[in-house]
């Protein structure tokens, strides 16, 4: 009976809680933002139509060593652990939130004895009491004006925003891994031109010597020739030392203590850069997981304020208890041991000091610090997107007229030597053209790896990759 009373009293406060009375405060809706119609220089990097949003967007590089690296810095990176567990946090809390919509229930099982004292004025005769007590605690919150409705929608909110920082956080890892491991083979191919140009200085340096000694050549050709191969062994050095630290960086990235990470020597760098699929940044503001992470916040600051607008409003819940109580233990389960008791409990804030009104307005006071975060990211994200294409068209500019450098130089480094070795010019001349020979090279090498790097960075920019939707 008292089972079906309670379900009776149950039932219809539920349905009035979650149905018959609006949550105070306004329900969310996303905010406009200024979207540009059209990307400048979009046109020179996109390829195919758009396609489906693949989160392994490195593999669009075809490259096996790309594809182990990023591999192993999603398992064992620990700013992507903790990110991860930061998402477990926010499930956590909002399971607790959760909760909140369903009664609690508790077992308060108690034993007193109590003995009367026979000093007290008109008190009784002494008496020794013991008492059984196994109740059942029951308490509920009804929520009428929908307190328990924001506080879920917040931690939902929550919850999604920490899944896409997340995601933020794997696409800025992975990147950073790509950008590391092309920065890698940007050095190996400089170091290459650096090793060869090495080579070459050696067997200058001979043959002035050679020179020197048959009295065709002077003090200053051979101290040029010293100076030259001597300036160019300490450029390998410093490119050994550049190529180290970029190591120890992308092993912290991998997970891995720097001593114990080696990455092997790259080959050249080939000319199949991916290209982007056009249309792709129409869809800005759902791919790119940052800016998903910061409109999730924005919805969560917006359930806050109506969080702080039910402070104002009476808070009902109904509370009740029922089971067993005696004085003698063997008595406890017997039918005249029952008790139960059910009622409900108002809490109507009368004077708060301003304390709500506070809460208030530093609720909507955040809402409009996380709008205008929120619009500043938009910004940022359209910028980063219009630089990375704006890059990669000049630098695709600039790779074709380095290359027409690098030729010249070569020809002229070759028609220096030959100038002298007829005897025609001095060492200087060969000198001169050699380390402009050297520099162009060296350029050229740099600017190969900016062109890789700018690709992955308006892959990032962009919010990852791509793939077939059939795939």
């Amino acid at each position: 009976m008292k089972t079906i009373l309670l379900a009776g009293i149950i039932a219809p406060l539920s349905a009035i809680s979650l149905h018959a009375v609006p949550s105070v405060g306004r329900d969310y809706k996303r905010p406009d933002t200024a979207a540009p119609v059209a990307f400048r220089d979009a046109s020179s990097v996109t390829s195919a139509p758009a396609q489906a949003l693949a989160p392994d967007w490195w593999r669009l590089f075809d490259d096996p060593v790309l594809d182990q690296l990023e591999t192993a810095a999603l398992a064992a990176n620990q700013d992507l652990r903790a990110a991860l567990a930061r998402v477990e946090q926010a499930r956590a809390i909002s399971g607790v939130a959760r909760s909140t919509y369903l009664p609690s229930l508790a077992l308060d099982p108690s034993l007193a004895r109590t003995q009367t004292s026979q000093t007290v004025d008109n008190a009784p005769a002494k008496t020794l009491t013991t008492t059984h007590r196994l109740p059942l605690d029951f308490t509920w919150e009804i929520d009428l004006f929908g307190r328990v409705r924001r506080l879920n929608e917040t931690t939902r909110a929550e919850l999604a925003a920490a899944g896409a920082t997340y995601e933020a956080a794997r696409l800025s890892l992975t990147a950073e891994v790509a950008t590391m491991y092309f920065t890698l083979r940007a050095l190996d191919h400089e170091r290459r031109v650096v090793a060869a140009s090495i080579g070459l200085r050696h067997d200058a340096l001979a043959l002035v010597q050679a020179r020197y000694k048959s009295g065709d050549a002077g003090d200053l050709d051979v101290a040029r020739a010293e100076t030259e191969l001597a300036t160019t062994e300490a450029d390998a050095a410093a490119l050994a030392l550049r190529r180290a630290s970029t190591e120890n960086a992308l092993a912290v990235l991998l997970g891995k203590a720097a001593p114990d990470f080696t990455a092997g020597e790259s080959g050249d760098f080939d000319d199949a850069m991916p290209g982007i699929p056009a249309g792709l940044p129409s869809g800005l503001l759902t791919r790119r997981p940052d800016i998903v992470a910061a409109e999730r916040t924005l919805a969560a600051a917006n359930a806050r304020i109506g969080l702080a607008k039910a402070a104002f409003f009476p808070a009902i819940s109904l509370t009740g208890n029922a089971g067993y109580a005696s004085g003698d233990i063997d008595d406890l389960f017997k039918g005249d041991s029952k008790l139960w008791t059910i009622g409900p409990s108002i809490y109507l804030p009368l004077f708060q000091g301003g304390r709500n009104r506070a809460n208030l307005a530093r609720s909507r006071a955040a809402y409009e610090e996380t709008l205008a975060n929120y619009r500043q990211r938009v910004l940022v994200a359209f910028r980063e997107v219009q630089d990375a294409l704006t890059a990669s068209r000049l630098l695709t500019q600039q790779a074709g007229a380095q290359a027409r450098a690098v030729a010249s130089a070569r020809r002229g480094a070759d028609l220096s030597q030959k100038r002298y070795d007829a005897g025609y010019v001095s060492y200087f001349e060969v000198v001169d053209a050699q380390r402009t020979a050297l520099e162009v090279e060296r350029a050229d090498a740099r600017l190969t790896g900016q062109r890789w790097i700018a690709r992955v960075a308006l892959i990032k920019a962009l919010g990852g990759g791509w793939q077939s939707p059939s795939s």
